[in-house]
């Protein structure tokens, strides 16, 4: 079974769009999700036109603030630290990857935790180890489990799922959640030894390692569930089987050999992809919600 992200976001974006309406109605209040982008990023501007559709799509105000290259680590934080205090913005968004004379890690810090509709904040990172229900948890690990759901049904309980990958944005937190949904957790990394028998006890694997078509079918159990995380451009064959110098887009799983032994498997493109932007946007109707003076 291929697992359609497209289809999965699409119905939770409608969902969102009604809740929206509702939250209106009731409060007058619209959500407010801004985008701060730095730089000339060719990937960060597309990312970042297809979040600005999504919202105004869903009845959200976006609002986007473009910085050039050149902008210092200071002057970045003073504009957080504005929108921080801004009383009419729900939601904080800084674009990755950011200029390498600004640190990533500092810039997080200075989102008001209450808005970082990203879930990077330490703060939220420790409200979900907590298992705390007011965290803003990161958008592609939310799309992993509600994806797994698809397939498996909302009872995840017993399931033996192994993480490839221990990021901050993807494998750590996807691991929390899994642990939240009682599955029975292992993480693994790319110092894992016998990582191939490893992968082959899961029962829902989540490959997020950044390696085009990593895993192999080998290494996966007949029946599985895979989900892959992975976003990978590689040089694509022509008829001929020669590579032709056009780029395609591939996960970390090799998919036409997975896909004849697992169960389930999310593609790429049209798999966890689109449940990101999704994701977001429902962290920021939460963040409006919570930010509410009636909350």
């Amino acid at each position: 079974m291929i697992i359609d992200g497209k289809k999965a976001a699409t119905e939770l974006l409608a969902t969102l769009a009604n809740e929206v309406t509702a939250l209106k109605e009731s409060t007058d209040i619209t959500p407010s999700l801004t985008v701060v982008l730095v730089g000339e990023d060719a990937a960060s501007q597309v990312y970042v036109r297809n979040k600005i559709k999504q919202t105004v799509a869903v009845g959200m105000i976006s609002n986007e603030i473009r910085l050039p290259d050149t902008t210092s680590q200071a002057e970045l934080l003073a504009q957080l630290l504005t929108l921080n205090s801004d009383d009419s913005v729900h939601g904080i968004l800084v674009q990755l990857p950011l200029p390498k004379h600004i640190d990533e890690s500092v810039v997080i810090a200075a989102i008001n935790p209450e808005k970082d509709v990203d879930g990077f904040h330490a703060m939220n990172s420790g409200r979900l180890l907590n298992g705390e229900a007011g965290a803003l948890v990161p958008c592609t690990p939310q799309g992993c489990i509600i994806l797994a759901k698809q397939y498996l049904g909302d009872d995840l309980s017993g399931q033996h799922a192994v993480v490839i990958g221990r990021s901050n944005i993807v494998g750590k937190p996807v691991a929390l959640l899994l642990l939240q949904e009682n599955c029975t957790v292992t993480i693994a990394h790319s110092r894992t030894k016998n990582l191939a028998q490893i992968c082959q006890q899961a029962d829902i694997l989540v490959a997020a390692v950044g390696r085009a078509e990593f895993v192999k079918a080998s290494w996966v159990k007949k029946g599985a569930t895979v989900i892959d995380v992975g976003i990978n451009r590689i040089e694509a064959d022509g008829s001929d089987g020669k590579v032709n110098g056009k780029a395609k887009l591939v996960g970390d799983v090799d998919f036409n050999a997975v896909s004849e032994v697992c169960g389930a498997i999310t593609p790429v493109p049209g798999g966890v992809g689109p449940m990101t932007i999704a994701c977001l946007l429902k962290n920021t109707l939460k963040a409006a919600i919570r930010q509410a003076p009636s909350a």
